[in-house]
């Protein structure tokens, strides 16, 4: 047969048999800061993301099929769990576990339920949740059992701590193919890089990704103490000193006995 007729049989089948080419879809989300600042007076704030979700025939994405999960993490830091036990009078140290580029901040915001979006699988395979992201083989070297009770101890730590949140109804379509999100950012947040992940899922299957990005920084008289510590320590040092001498001085004139 020749080459000519071996493309002609499959798409003969597919004009028979109403066979068409998978739709592919692209994501075009947007910030509404690329910068946030923080100073003394720096209580939280909230991020408002857009996003647009087109087919390849430029039509909108429509929202009863189209499921967005958003995910936010900060900077990454090393942590360590440990499990405390009763022996006798005392609470000892047993046990601990080590994580590695633990977020330092980590939000999701769905359109709805994960449980609806996926199965358990396709969320562990794609990170979507705390908990998948937590339990994924990379956030620690050490082998676990699927129930480890340090993976659950560290999410419940950091969700305590305002610091990793789940907002399973963060995600609403204004319209179709067109979404928006609000992206906490809690008062204690570390400065650093943010990385913003965009997933779109159809059927459980994966259609779309797209990742954005924005830096919390520091302004103002925090960013000059901060700028001391980091790049002139020996600077640094010697006011701090001198703010110390000077503050016991003054307190020791205020409370003066006769």
């Amino acid at each position: 047969m020749s080459a000519p007729s071996r493309l002609a049989v499959p798409l003969l089948a597919a004009l028979l048999f109403g066979v068409s080419p998978a739709r592919a879809e692209r994501v075009v989300v947007s910030l509404s800061e690329n910068e946030i600042a923080i100073g003394s007076n720096y209580t939280g704030t909230r991020l408002a993301l857009f996003g647009v979700v087109e087919r390849d025939d430029r039509k909108p994405a429509p929202a009863a099929t189209t499921d967005v999960v958003v995910t936010v993490r900060g900077p990454r830091e090393s942590m360590t769990v440990r499990q405390k036990e009763r022996v006798g009078p005392l609470w000892i140290n047993r046990s601990q576990q080590k994580f590695v580029a633990v977020p330092t901040v980590l939000g999701v915001a769905t359109s709805r339920p994960l449980s609806e979006i996926a199965t358990p699988a396709v969320r562990r395979r794609l990170r979507l949740g705390l908990a998948e992201i937590v339990h994924a083989p990379e956030m620690t070297f050490e082998q676990t059992a699927e129930q480890d009770p340090f993976r659950e101890a560290l999410i419940r730590l950091k969700t305590k701590e305002g610091l990793w949140r789940q907002d399973m109804r963060g995600v609403v379509f204004v319209a179709d193919g067109f979404f928006r999100a609000a992206v906490p950012i809690p008062a204690t947040a570390p400065t650093g890089n943010y990385e913003v992940e965009v997933v779109i899922l159809s059927g459980e299957k994966l259609v779309a990704r797209r990742v954005a990005s924005f830096e919390v920084v520091k302004k103002g008289f925090e960013e000059r103490i901060s700028y001391l510590s980091q790049d002139r320590s020996f600077l640094y040092a010697f006011l701090i000193g001198i703010l110390s001498l000077g503050f016991g001085w003054v307190a020791s004139v205020i409370f003066r006995r006769d």
